[in-house]
């Protein structure tokens, strides 16, 4: 009898509806169910995950932040809405944020769009050619992209952002001049002028960004990025910082933690260095986010030595 009683199914979980329309896809769901799909109830099962209002996934489905760009653009965004700012830099090749970071996007006053959990919207016209179609989105051009983080961001990471995307050619000097000769005096060109200023294409990661910016703006030389050293024409090593004449170079150390192997390949390849008389900075994240102006102090220190050096 107990046996019996047991094989009811009381407390039995039942299984996921998995649509094969619906496996491995982001769909809009108001039209899952109204194809009799799903049902609501099944969007709240382990099968499924929710992207933003009335937008699911695959719950097996691995997202990148761009994919949930489209994803908005595909069936949320009303006319005048676009992809901007960070999210913008992604779409145009750039850095991505985190996969789970809002959208970022900006609406035209007349526009009606949002709040909605998962979005960072701004509210801002834009002119003719400003926005363009990447991905099947629509999102700000480069330039404007750049203006825009300019306006929107403390300057060293907007710098930062601009170097990622001029770092892949999404855009370039002269196009970013161009478009602050048309735009001076405007609200903001200020701001712009300075990050274009100090942004570099050379530069390969955020946190290498953040740090030139920081050291030009305590008022050191501005140092060259991803310089290579040669001894008699060959490759000795390349540096993310370095004052060339001055045989200064700066490293930055991100996650060596997480392969020591690398860590072991860089000091080897920076040792190589010493026999050229170079002095080697090294500064880690904590120290930037902990102690930046005692490695501020050991840089003025380092550039004092070797400028009072006989030549």
């Amino acid at each position: 009898m107990g046996g019996g009683w047991g094989c009811q199914g009381v407390g039995v979980a039942r299984t996921p509806r998995r649509p094969a329309e619906l496996v491995g896809r982001v769909f809009f769901a108001r039209e899952a169910i109204h194809r009799g799909l799903l049902t609501k109830n099944d969007l709240r099962t382990s099968a499924w995950r929710r992207i933003f209002h009335n937008v699911y996934a695959d719950a097996r489905l691995t997202l990148t932040h761009r994919a949930r760009c489209r994803a908005a653009a595909s069936w949320l965004f009303p006319p005048g809405c676009a992809i901007a700012g960070r999210s913008a830099v992604a779409l145009h090749g750039g850095v991505a944020p985190h996969p789970d970071d809002p959208v970022e996007v900006v609406v035209r006053p007349e526009s009606r769009f949002g709040p909605l959990a998962g979005f960072l919207i701004h509210v801002a016209a834009w002119r003719e050619g400003e926005v363009q179609r990447r991905d099947g989105c629509a999102v700000t051009t480069p330039v404007r992209t750049c203006w825009d983080l300019a306006n929107w961001l403390d300057l060293v990471d907007a710098v930062a952002l601009i170097d990622s995307l001029r770092h892949v050619h999404a855009v370039t000097l002269p196009e970013l001049e161009h478009y602050l000769s048309q735009h001076r005096g405007e609200r903001g060109w200020r701001k712009f002028a300075e990050a274009v200023a100090l942004s570099d294409g050379g530069a390969e990661s955020l946190p290498e960004s953040r740090l030139r910016v920081r050291l030009v703006r305590a008022g050191l030389p501005r140092p060259a990025t991803q310089h290579v050293v040669e001894r008699a024409g060959r490759f000795i090593a390349r540096v993310d910082l370095a004052w060339p004449e001055l045989k200064i170079a700066i490293e930055y150390d991100g996650l060596w933690h997480h392969d020591p192997a690398q860590l072991h390949r860089d000091r080897q390849r920076l040792n190589k260095l010493l026999g050229d008389e170079w002095i080697v900075l090294h500064v880690t994240s904590q120290r930037m986010r902990e102690d930046f102006d005692g490695f501020l102090a050991e840089v003025h220190a380092a550039l004092r030595s070797r400028s009072r050096r006989p030549s």
